[in-house]
């Protein structure tokens, strides 16, 4: 017989360490002559990003020991942090970007070498940045996109293409780094050459836009010596989004646009400028561009297109261009990651399920035959704890869709008494462009699986259901987000689900403004935790980072026209109105969401007797990428819960709350 047990009490064998122990996600997949090659993370080693390589026998290795970390910091999200070359009779050339320094090197991981700096040191944080890159053998140079800052503030600063001798010769001076595009855009992606090497294809655009509001496709000629010229804007602009270029195997250019309101994969002809439309559906083949290099699509030696695509979820799909067939990957994954390689016939990228963790897997498309072949995922517990997810769409304000992942309480070992409701938080994805994931989150089994309810929301606004779903946050800001969350979460209490009286909001970056609104402008919620927030738009706009100071001008409006709003819309401006408790989780090192919007918001909150608790974290940034930071902050999480809720738990730290 089941025990019968409040929810909320449940005992667990997924423990906070359980939960975050997820070394090993792959990431930024290519291949190097016959060998695959990823990056993966590791919070148990600090949180670094190592180089891993994995031979045609299977044999896979970690490439770069420690201190070594391949991560970029380009406008703070980073991106494409390394390329490989193979070299007939040498072995392959690697070269990549070092968290610490900021610096590019090359390595010859089979020599005895250790990596060379092939661009100058400068101050960490600020200098010189580097991402997107990719070698040039034939001219003994590395073309990708610097970020280059030109004065104290965090906008004073400019990107460009460049080309970076693999000699070495530019380690001391910036002067040996030749600039290949004219500067004339705010921001860049590296360029895609032509099979025949005479064309180059990027991504531009500039500040007030976004890339997924508005982006040009620039296509330039490449001279004899590499420089680029007679660049020119062949497709995009300020309501189209380009997310991706590249060249197929014929040498003609394939790019994705959401001119037709959904991201959607074309063919153009770099001669005449003509384009067409490879697979019209109502689908997204492509996503908001956050970090410089992703890659939704593949163009393979065959002609077919490996592509990934999907409403909300996603799969991994062989186009035929000629035909527009498009077949399906068979398989358990339900979401595939912005990362793709091909070898051949085969086909490789980064795909979960909702009983799986991210894993490399192949598709050979001569057979249909997918596996994983890396990476593969390990149960730590037994899958019987796991949660299941219910895909829902609810009705939000004026009759509006709002897409949601429900994951109700499940332990195979406990039941709630008759007629208990369950507690349940709401999940609020960061961006806000951005969208829930259709994943086994071990974090969420933590919750589940102790008896709280958890519910994803993909508020109006989030990416995966097209262009008029995601302008519907322009201006709305604070608002939209703030009303389906709501919704959702009346909904689940209105429907017998949960318990109304037990229902919390929790949320980082983006998701933290909408979480911290939400305590500010509605009754519906117990409490909150608040991670590495936006508090208040105006001050935000002075301290954050250059890639998104002008995010607010399509979020909320113009602050020139519209000062007022942004003052209203703050929940550092409304913190009078907070009554429910919260939990505020800040990395010191926060170069987009800093510090002081939590310092400022518990200054407002001084006082008015709202139990509350601040925890901060020396060497995180923006999103916590130690083992021991979010051990803490999930335990921190449960306690806030247990208090509010009255649950009765003696197995977690006590996370104390002042007023």
């Amino acid at each position: 017989m089941v025990p019968t047990g409040a929810y909320g009490s449940w005992p667990s064998p997924i423990g906070a360490d359980v939960a975050v122990a997820h070394d090993g996600y792959p990431d930024y997949v290519a291949m190097v002559g016959d060998d695959l090659w990823w990056t993966e993370e590791r919070p148990a080693e600090g949180g670094r990003s190592v180089l891993v390589r994995r031979r045609p026998d299977g044999e896979a290795q970690m490439v770069l020991p420690q201190p070594w970390n391949v991560r970029s910091r380009v406008m703070e999200y980073g991106g494409a942090p390394w390329h490989g070359a193979a070299r007939a009779g040498r072995g392959p050339l690697v070269v990549f970007v070092h968290f610490a320094d900021q610096r590019l090197y090359a390595y010859e991981p089979d020599t005895a070498g250790a990596p060379r700096p092939l661009t100058p040191l400068s101050p960490v944080g600020q200098g010189l940045r580097w991402v997107d890159p990719r070698i040039d053998l034939e001219r003994g140079e590395v073309r990708c996109v610097v970020e280059e800052f030109t004065g104290d503030a965090p906008t004073d600063v400019r990107r460009l293409i460049v080309a970076v001798p693999l000699d070495g010769s530019a380690a001391e001076h910036r002067a040996s780094v030749r600039e290949l595009s004219d500067g004339r855009h705010r921001f860049v992606t590296g360029p895609a050459l032509s099979p025949d090497g005479r064309r180059a294809a990027w991504i531009a655009w500039d500040h007030p836009r976004m890339p997924w509001d508005g982006t040009e496709l620039v296509l330039a000629d490449v001279a004899d010596d590499g420089s680029l010229h007679a660049a020119r804007t062949v497709a995009g602009g300020v309501e189209e989004s380009v997310a991706q270029a590249e060249w197929d195997a014929e040498g003609r250019l394939l790019f994705t646009s959401d001119r037709d309101g959904w991201w959607n994969l074309y063919r153009g002809d770099p001669e005449t400028g003509r384009t067409t439309a490879l697979c019209p559906r109502e689908e997204e083949f492509a996503g908001p561009l956050w970090q410089v290099g992703r890659r939704w699509f593949q163009p393979l030696d065959s002609g077919l297109i490996a592509v990934v695509h999907g409403k909300g979820a996603t799969t991994l799909g062989i186009l035929d261009p000629r035909s527009g067939e498009l077949v399906d990957t068979a398989g358990p994954w339900t979401q595939w990651g912005a990362t793709l390689a091909a070898h051949g016939s085969r086909v490789i990228g980064v795909a979960a399920s909702p009983r799986s963790g991210a894993e490399l897997v192949e598709l050979d498309t001569a057979t249909g035959r997918a596996r994983a072949i890396g990476c593969g995922h390990t149960d730590r517990v037994d899958p019987a704890y796991y949660p299941e997810p219910l895909i829902r769409t609810f009705t939000g304000p004026d009759g509006r869709d709002v897409h949601a992942h429900v994951y109700p309480p499940h332990n195979p070992d406990h039941t709630a008494p008759a007629g208990e409701l369950p507690p349940y938080v709401v999940w609020v994805h960061g961006g806000p462009t951005s969208n829930v994931r259709l994943v086994l989150d071990m974090e969420t089994a933590y919750f589940t699986s102790r008896g709280i309810g958890v519910v994803k929301v993909d508020y109006g606004g989030s990416t995966g259901y097209g262009r008029a779903y995601r302008n519907r946050l322009r201006g709305q800001w604070g608002i939209v987000d703030v009303e389906d969350c709501a919704a959702v979460a009346r909904a689940l209490a209105d429907e017998g689900t949960a318990d109304p009286r037990r229902i919390a909001i929790r949320g980082g970056s983006a998701g933290g403004w909408t979480t911290a609104a939400s305590l500010a402008t509605t009754d519906v919620y117990a409490c909150g935790a608040i991670s590495y927030p936006v508090l208040d738009l105006t001050s935000w706009l002075g301290v954050t980072h250059d890639f998104e100071s002008q995010y607010l001008e399509s979020l909320v409006g113009p602050y020139a026209e519209l000062p007022g709003r942004y003052r209203e819309r703050s929940p550092g401006g409304q913190a009078d109105r907070v009554t429910a408790p919260f939990l505020l989780l800040q990395g010191l090192d926060d170069a987009i969401c800093p510090p002081v919007q939590c310092e400022e918001f518990l200054e407002k909150m001084a006082g008015r007797g709202i139990p509350h608790a601040y925890l901060t974290f020396e060497g995180e940034g923006h999103g916590f990428r130690r083992a021991d930071t979010m051990i803490r902050a999930l335990e921190a999480e449960f306690s806030l819960y247990a208090q509010v809720f009255a649950i009765d738990r003696t197995d977690i730290p006590l996370l104390e709350l002042t007023k």
